[in-house]
C-alpha cells in the first residue's frame, strides 16, 4: 500500500505579470508520507507558508500537479476543494482562530457539523479530543477564560477531530512563551507518536529539531532535507 500522503511535483507559485511578476514557489517538488513529522523552515519570503496554503489546498500552484492520498488537487472546484480540506486536513496556526463566544466543546465540534457527523456523535468525540490535549476540565470555558496554552490546545483537538490525513501547523509556538512552546511541543510529539502526519512550518531552529525531517526553503526552492 502506498504510504504517500502529500506530493508536489515541480510546482511553481507565481503573483503579478511581466516585470511585477513574483514567483513564490519555483518548481518545487516534495513528498509526505504516512506518519512523517516534517518541519518547514526558511528566511521570510522563502516560500515555506506559500508551499503551506498549497499542501492546505487554500491556494492553487500556478503551475505543477498536487496530490492528496492520490487525488489530483490542482483541477478541483472550489466546493470540491473545501470538501477535501475538511475530510483530509487539518489545521493549527500561530493565532489560534477560536470562535470568541463558543465553548472550547463547541469549538472543537464545529468542524463535525460539515462532515455531516450525527450530533449524538458530535459531543463524544469533541470530549475524547479534549480529553487527549489534556483539558478534560475546561471544556465549557471560552477563549477568554483560557490562557494562549490551553487555546491552542483547543486549536490541535479542534483540528485533528476528524481525523486528518495531514495536519499542518504554521507558526504554532509564535505566540506562546517558552514553557507553553515545550508544552505544545510535546504534544505534537505524542500526536505523532499515535500516527498523526505532521507539517509544521518554523523560524526556531529548537522547534524544528523536534521533527523527524527538515526542509529548508530558499527563494522558492527547497535547498537542503535533513
Amino acid at each position: 500500500m502506498d504510504n504517500l500522503v502529500a506530493k508536489l511535483s515541480n510546482v511553481s507559485k507565481v503573483y503579478g505579470e511581466g516585470d511585477l511578476e513574483v514567483k513564490a514557489l519555483d518548481s518545487l517538488n516534495l513528498e509526505v508520507h504516512r506518519g512523517d513529522y516534517l518541519a518547514v523552515m526558511g528566511a521570510s519570503g522563502s516560500g515555506k507558508s506559500t508551499a503551506m496554503n498549497i499542501l492546505g489546498c487554500l491556494d492553487r500552484p500556478t503551475f505543477g500537479k498536487y496530490q492528496l492520498n492520490g487525488n489530483s488537487v490542482e483541477q478541483l472546484t472550489d466546493d470540491a476543494l473545501a470538501d477535501l480540506r475538511n475530510q483530509e486536513l487539518g489545521f493549527v496556526f500561530q493565532q489560534f482562530h477560536l470562535l470568541q463566544d463558543a465553548t472550547a466543546l463547541e469549538n472543537v465540534m464545529l468542524p463535525m457539523l460539515y462532515a455531516c457527523i450525527p450530533p449524538s456523535e458530535r459531543q463524544e468525540l469533541a470530549e475524547e479530543a479534549l480529553n487527549k490535549v489534556g483539558l478534560t476540565d475546561r471544556m465549557k470555558n471560552r477563549p477568554n477564560q483560557l490562557s494562549g496554552g490551553q487555546q491552542q490546545r483547543v486549536a490541535i483537538a479542534r483540528a485533528i477531530i476528524n481525523s486528518p490525513s495531514l495536519l499542518l501547523a504554521d507558526e504554532p509556538t509564535g505566540a506562546l512563551d517558552s514553557s507553553t512552546t515545550e508544552d505544545v511541543l510535546n504534544l505534537f510529539d505524542d500526536l505523532h507518536a499515535q500516527g498523526i502526519t505532521l507539517v509544521l512550518v518554523t523560524h526556531e531552529d529548537e522547534v524544528a529539531l523536534r521533527a523527524k525531517r527538515r526542509a529548508l526553503f530558499k527563494d522558492g526552492r527547497i535547498i537542503k532535507i535533513s
